[in-house]
């Protein structure tokens, strides 16, 4: 069924969205932060195995230690090919920094390294409470650096890295995108060039007065899975000294944005807390001369690439995902253009202030 105006948050949700949102409805709509962190995760995860991709190729998989964590290795290539440089993509999951792992994005991993061609690191970083501030963001530094490195066990050979994540990943890929931008601007032999980004409904800004103020944090107070009250929770025990909420390695949207960007997709939804910042922050990356994608989609709610086998969109936007980041590595991508879905649409100066209040056009219809 559409949905033109929903309950929760006045806004359309489409036919395969209410897929997977009747469910949650049916059982009491109780968001993550209503449940011990424990059984978060595990639930998470169940989840994840429960509705996977199914890719008629499956690519190569290893899994590495770096330091305290582990990375997955997805390598689709074949033969003589596995010797050469190649571009990589480096995938931060999401998960409010509290929960997910290399099973719950899994699927999708799997997906961009079969449509795109690529190798695809994932990182299981540490997670908070154990591990708060800025443990997930410390190790997802080690991994670029890892994977820089032609020296180290992976045996790849990274011509250049795309960063990648859903959520707090999202997050995550922007600190690198603008750390290692400049990094190797400054001397680029210490690491592997960007060859672009791509947040996925990412958090940019943990500020109080985001979080307590923000126009899409005050219409998703409840009835989805990720709410507000679930979105502040996250922050508030990733993030243990409130002075540490608008560091640029945790707010990206409130800082000055290195010179040299790479390409950049960013990807909102309208039913999320998190639609406003994203939209904000690809205005700012566009702005600042960054060539820049921007998709807005209404009537989609977070948590839409991890649902991608239940709703029919979440597996369009895989393939558009794939195909930016194979143009961006100037790799060939047989597999992500044979996919019906429309390609990414490239933003102008800015996007449409019309996607901030949701009336921007959907890219459904």
């Amino acid at each position: 069924m559409f949905v033109l105006r929903d309950e929760y948050s006045g806004r359309p949700v489409a036919a395969d969205a209410w897929k997977a949102l009747e469910p949650f409805r049916a059982a009491g709509a109780k968001s993550f932060h209503h449940f011990p962190i424990e059984q978060v995760r595990a639930n998470y995860v169940a989840s994840a195995q429960a509705n996977p991709l199914h890719e008629e190729v499956e690519p190569a998989t290893a899994d590495w230690p770096v330091g305290p964590f582990q990375v997955r290795v997805y390598d689709p290539r074949q033969g003589p090919e596995l010797a050469d440089a190649t571009p990589v993509i480096l995938f931060m999951h999401g998960g409010g920094w509290l929960m997910g792992n290399l099973e719950t994005h899994n699927s999708l991993c799997r997906r961009l390294a079969v449509l795109t061609g690529l190798p695809v690191v994932a990182v299981d970083y540490r997670l908070a409470p154990e591990h708060p501030y800025p443990a997930a963001i410390d190790d997802c530094r080690a991994a670029y650096r890892w994977l820089s490195d032609p020296c180290a066990p992976h045996g790849l050979t990274a011509s250049s890295i795309a960063v990648v994540g859903d959520s707090a990943g999202g997050q995550l890929a922007a600190v690198l995108a603008n750390e290692f931008t400049a990094i190797h601007a400054a001397d680029p032999e210490a690491v592997a060039p960007l060859s672009c980004q791509a947040l996925l409904y990412p958090i940019v800004d943990c500020s109080r007065a985001r979080t307590e103020g923000g126009a899409s944090y005050q219409r998703l107070e409840r009835g989805f899975p990720l709410s507000a009250d679930t979105m502040r929770w996250f922050i508030d025990t990733f993030v243990t000294e409130e002075s540490q909420r608008e560091a640029a390695d945790l707010s990206p949207l409130l800082h000055e944005l290195p010179a040299g960007l790479p390409p950049s997709l960013v990807l909102t939804v309208d039913n999320d807390p998190l639609a406003d910042e994203g939209s904000e922050y690809a205005a700012k990356l566009a702005q600042a001369g960054v060539d820049v994608t921007y998709r807005h989609l209404v009537g989609y709610h977070h948590g839409l690439f991890t649902s991608a086998a239940i709703i029919d969109r979440g597996r369009a936007e895989i393939a558009a995902v794939a195909r930016f980041i194979a143009a961006a590595a100037a790799a060939p991508s047989p597999a992500a253009s044979e996919s019906t879905a429309s390609s990414p649409t490239a933003a102008a100066a800015a996007p449409s202030p019309a996607a901030h209040d949701g009336t921007g056009t959907d890219p459904t219809a």
